[in-house]
């Protein structure tokens, strides 16, 4: 049994489903950190939660935010240009890993579905899937313990739909799922071995929400040592096509060689 974390950083704290994360990590008994740009971000913070400022596409502005941090919670996320998806969406886990250094953390990394599907409308218009599908890469090759979550539309599920699903593989990129819900899935991840090195989609479907997330965790094909990407994950988004910065940072940060 891995050992159960006590200090969480929650990286986009303050964002739609960041805001939730902080919530359950108050919730259930976590100390919580919330990075913020400035402190005018934290007045919209839970009460319990500490806010420590720091830029997530600068690494060497983390260290007070990471410091006697054993666990981190990614819910960032950009939805503009391509440089800010590379800048966000995949700088904040490169500037995260980088400022970690040698240190061990338990980290849960929200995405997004269809990940992929490099011909989908959001890929096309900023490369934000693909950005995201790196930014999983680097914490794979990290040798840190993580998992990978992958929700469906937030709160695009029925108002009678609150089973959580957690399915792995190529499927049509829609569904929906509560904030709240994957806020729980993400840290109920942090203290759960049977969701060590797994990545998979989340979605809501008909029926009440599942008190214990285990079987669900338990039935999922872990991630393959060293593997680029996940069970089921097309293989179109080669290394060997990738940006020589990303090989770069892969080389600096991971086991990739």
């Amino acid at each position: 049994m891995s050992k159960r974390p006590h200090t969480i950083l929650v990286v986009g704290a303050t964002g739609s489903v960041g805001r939730f994360v902080v919530a359950e990590a108050l919730k259930q008994g976590y100390a919580t950190r919330a990075l913020v740009r400035n402190l005018d971000k934290a007045k919209t913070l839970p009460e319990g939660a500490l806010a420590v400022v720091g830029d997530l596409t600068d690494a060497a502005t983390l260290d007070r935010a990471l410091a006697g941090t054993d666990a981190v919670v990614f819910t960032h996320g950009s939805n503009s240009t391509e440089e800010q998806a590379e800048a966000v969406d995949y700088g904040a886990v490169r500037s995260v890993l980088t400022a970690l250094g040698d240190r061990s953390v338990r980290v849960a990394l929200m995405t997004a579905i269809g990940m992929t599907k490099r011909d989908s409308i959001y890929n096309k218009e900023n490369h934000g899937r693909d950005w995201k599908r790196r930014g999983e890469r680097l914490l794979r090759a990290s040798g840190l313990e993580y998992t990978i979550v992958r929700p469906a539309a937030f709160d695009y599920n029925a108002p009678d739909a609150h089973k959580l699903v957690m399915r792995q593989g190529e499927h049509p990129s829609n569904g929906g799922v509560a904030r709240e819900q994957i806020a729980r899935v993400l840290v109920d991840a942090l203290s759960n071995d049977a969701a060590r090195h797994k990545t998979f989609e989340l979605l809501d479907t008909t029926g009440e929400e599942q008190a214990d997330l285990t079987p669900l965790f338990a039935a999922l094909q872990p991630d393959e040592p060293a593997a680029a990407d996940a069970p089921g994950d097309s293989e179109n988004l080669p290394l060997s096509d990738e940006p020589q910065r990303v090989l770069d940072d892969l080389k600096r940060l991971t086991d990739y060689e």
